[in-house]
């Protein structure tokens, strides 16, 4: 039995631990998201792979915690926590706003010597391809709105005022870091990107999407799936047979 005694932190959420797996898959999340949001993905890829998801401040048990509403700022941050995990290879995978976070990290592992082995950025354009968002200036009605036409809250969770109020901070202050996010020109990645999107998803074109192509020097793939901003929740067996796929792993028999 390998004895692996390191501590997560705040930053890191390891629901399964798989000390012996020999790839690390680490996730990062949407805008108002958080760590639990990949609860079934650790389930599913455990104990082949030991998988770790990103905790951003100013959500669940890290409400207190100011946000970081800076997408360079933040990459800084994770890459800083990532340091002791890099003994097996790493894969990131991010949704939304988490996959411009995700190659952010990637150019800074790269740069560090420890690139990962592939990037998966799903939901989410290109970071050369810029729209002009101002959603995190509206007010908490549009706010709201925009939350609700992406479909990725839990639509109970928007009728309480309650959970609204301690929740809507995080989601601006995630707001702000994506729309406000500009690409630093600099050489393309060298490792693997794997672009996902949603045929029908308001926030990303299926052409913004194949311009990650443009990001790497290494192989790229192109998965279009059916659905929305969201689609992963209605495509989660065929996306985590991507991931298996790329980290080399086979299913867990049960």
């Amino acid at each position: 039995m390998t004895d692996d005694s390191r501590e997560a932190g705040p930053w890191i959420r390891r629901f399964h631990p798989a000390p012996e797996a020999p790839a690390r898959l680490v996730c990062f999340p949407h805008a108002g998201g958080s760590a639990t949001y990949y609860f079934p993905v650790s389930r599913a890829l455990s104990p082949a792979v030991d998988v770790l998801a990103i905790q951003y401040p100013g959500r669940q048990d890290r409400r207190n915690e100011p946000c970081v509403e800076d997408i360079e700022e933040l990459a800084d941050l994770v890459v800083e926590e990532l340091r002791p995990w890099g003994d097996v290879p790493l894969t990131l995978f991010g949704h939304s706003m988490g996959a411009t976070l995700a190659f952010e990290v990637a150019r800074r592992l790269e740069a560090a010597g420890t690139p990962p082995g592939t990037l998966f950025a799903s939901g989410r354009r290109a970071p050369s391809r810029v729209r002009e968002e101002t959603v995190h200036l509206a007010d908490d009605d549009r706010l709201i709105a925009d939350i609700a036409q992406l479909s990725g809250t839990n639509s109970a969770v928007l009728d309480d005022p309650e959970i609204l109020r301690m929740i809507l901070p995080a989601i601006r202050g995630d707001y702000k870091a994506a729309e406000t996010y500009r690409y630093r020109p600099g050489p393309p990645l060298g490792l693997d990107v794997v672009a996902l999107v949603g045929d029908d998803d308001p926030q990303v074109t299926v052409d913004e999407a194949s311009s990650w192509r443009e990001h790497t020097t290494a192989s790229f793939e192109l998965k279009v799936f059916p659905g929305g901003h969201f689609f992963l929740d209605s495509h989660v067996a065929p996306v985590l047979d991507l991931v298996r796929g790329r980290m080399s792993v086979a299913p867990v028999r049960s």
